[in-house]
Parts: C-alpha cells; structure tokens; sequence
C-alpha cells in the first residue's frame, strides 16, 4: 500500500463493480485488467474542455470525468473512496468524485474571500478534507477543514503560518500536518501575477492537525528567501521531502529539494551541477516510492525527470521528458506525465496536468 492510500488493483476492481466495468470500451477494461497500477490525472482535451481521468500505468485512458475548469492537484483516500480534483489557483472549485462512478460527483467552493491554491490531502481514516486556501486579502495562507461524511462540508480552518500557501500533506498517523508556504504574495485581481518576488517569505510548517498549533516552522535564510517551497512527500521513515522553484537569478544554481522531520533543520540535497541546470532551477513536483526507496522530480521548464535515493539523495537516474509534469510511484520506479500528452511510455491526445496521483496498486 503507499501510504494506506492506494487499493490493491483487485480490490479497485471489486470496488468499481459490475456497472463500472460493463460501461467501459473493451479497450479500457483491458487496460484496467492488465495495470499494475492505476492513477488519476488532470488533462486539457483538443477541444480545449478539462477534465480528470484513470490512467492505467503504461499510460492508457480508462476513463474520464469532465471538470468545471482547469485542475492543478488532487488527493486520493482509499478510505473513504474518493479523487479530489483542485482548481489551479486562483480557482474556487474542488471536485471530489468517486473513481468507481457509483455516486455523483460533488463540487465545493471556497468561501468568500479565499481561492483554493491547488492542493489538499485527506486524513488517515477519510473523514476529513484539508486544502490550501489562499485569504487574499489578509495575505495569509489558511488550510480548510472539511467533514467528508457530510458531503464535504466546510467545518473549520487553521492558520498555515505563512503565505502563498501551496502543497500540503499529513503525516501517516494523521497527528501532523504538513506544510509548503512558498512565500509568493498573489491576488486574484491580479491573475497569477506573483507580487512580491523581491520579498519572498517561502516556510515549511507542521501543525497539530487536533488543534492547528503550530509544532514547527523553518524560514529560509536570507541567501535562499526567492526559492519558494512549493511541493512536499513523505518517506517511510517520516522524512519530509520537500521540492523548490527559483525566484532569483537565472544564473545562479540554488539547492532544489531537501528534507526534514519533527525536531530537524532542514536539509538540502547537493544535486550535480547539471542536473540543476538541466532542471532549470525549477521542480514542478515530487513523489516518494516508498517500496524502492526512491524519490522523483520533475521540472517542465528543464524537461527533466530526475530520480533520488531516498536514503541519500544521490542521483539514480536523469531522463530527458520534453514538458515534465506529474510524478507519482510506479511499481518499479516512478510514473511521469508530460503537459504534451505522455504519460510513461504512452502518449494521448490529451494535454496531462501538472500533477498525478495514485489510487492502486
């Protein structure tokens, strides 16, 4: 299982039911039989519609779900059976929907006042929604609480301690939350253009996830103020895993990933020279395989995929991915999208998202 979140494939099968698996084509039942593991991803089809669909892990569409907008994140609970696709910032929406289709989709909003930054995770047991909110007019990053059972009801909200609040995850014993504050002031009057490069604030956070006290927060030192911490994972071992985007300089060459736990500094990993540059100073997301012990980055501006031993940080591999995008484990390795219709070694004609997420294996 990764991170208790993902069905055994047989089981998604047993999940999906009868009804699920007659309405699909022939060709995508197979496709379902025959994954290892299967994955949801946000796309932009040729007609310029957005959607979210189920991927098999050689990259196969098994089917779709269409979607109000563009979709940036999504979070997966096995518990409580559903996908949540978030609206790329500064979008309102979020739409949970059950990858079985055995009940209807639900779509929330963000209260007045707030858009969704394009992330969330469940707690352990499902019974709860968080999601990176943006309070744009107190610039101040807010995470959202909200009662699964109830057909996602909005039910409360903590501080995230910082601003430009972007990805977020909980820790495997749903005690912590965690927390990517990459600093960037926005505003929706504004579009997406980032406010205050020259002021940057980026932090990672934990909170009591019980009360929203805030356990720890790590700043960066000033040489590192315009590298924003954007994305985060887990290990086994309850390493954070965080992944950076460069603000500053062109030619400067600024850490890009690093880790830390409860009660550590941060710790940056010492890439290659070139895998940096190859990078170009910009990791668009990241995902640990637990199983294998590894961990990968991509970066859509470099068109890099790059994998990492989780114990050291050492470079394993580096592959070529013209517009890099989604990261995920795979069964061996790590599956990577691609905004250009790739996902692994298939390729569609739809334009995959900025990330992906698994939901069997």
């Amino acid at each position: 299982m990764w991170r208790g979140e993902a069905l055994d494939r047989r089981e998604f099968l047993k999940a999906a039911g009868l009804a699920f698996t007659a309405a699909l084509s022939p060709r995508s039942l197979m496709a379902l039989e025959c994954a290892d593991a299967v994955y949801a991803a946000g796309f932009k089809a040729p007609d310029g519609s957005f959607g979210i669909a189920t991927v098999s892990e050689r990259g196969e569409i098994i089917d779709r779900t269409a979607l109000p907008a563009r979709a940036h994140g999504m979070a997966y609970s096995a518990a409580a059976g559903r996908v949540v696709a978030f609206a790329r910032r500064p979008g309102t929406f979020a739409m949970i929907f059950d990858p079985s289709r055995q009940t209807e989709p639900v779509i929330v909003s963000a209260p007045e006042g707030r858009h969704f930054y394009g992330h969330g995770h469940f707690s352990p047991d499902g019974a709860l929604l968080y999601t990176s909110e943006n309070d744009f007019d107190g610039n101040r990053g807010m995470i959202g609480i909200y009662d699964v059972r109830d057909r996602f009801r909005r039910i409360g909200e903590f501080d995230a301690h910082g601003i430009g609040t972007h990805d977020m995850t909980v820790s495997d014993d749903g005690t912590m939350l965690v927390i990517a504050n990459g600093g960037i002031e926005t505003h929706p009057d504004f579009g997406r253009t980032k406010l205050n490069l020259d002021r940057m604030e980026p932090s990672l956070v934990l909170l009591d996830a019980r009360t929203g006290a805030l356990v720890q927060r790590h700043g960066l030192p000033s040489p590192l103020r315009q590298l924003s911490t954007r994305h985060l994972d887990i290990a086994d071992d309850g390493r954070i895993w965080f992944a950076c985007q460069w603000e500053g300089a062109r030619n400067e060459l600024p850490p890009l990933a690093g880790w830390f736990a409860k009660g550590e500094d941060l710790s940056f990993i010492s890439l290659p020279e070139e895998t940096t540059i190859r990078l170009g100073n910009y990791v668009g997301a990241i995902a640990v395989n637990r199983r294998q012990g590894l961990v990968g980055l991509t970066s859509p501006v470099g068109g890099t995929a790059v994998t990492l031993d989780a114990r050291t940080g050492r470079v394993v591999s580096e592959e070529i991915v013209r517009d890099a995008a989604g990261v995920a484990p795979a069964a061996h390795g790590i599956a990577v999208s691609s905004y250009d219709g790739r996902f692994n070694e298939t390729r569609s004609e739809v334009a995959w998202d900025q990330h992906i997420v698994r939901i069997s294996s």
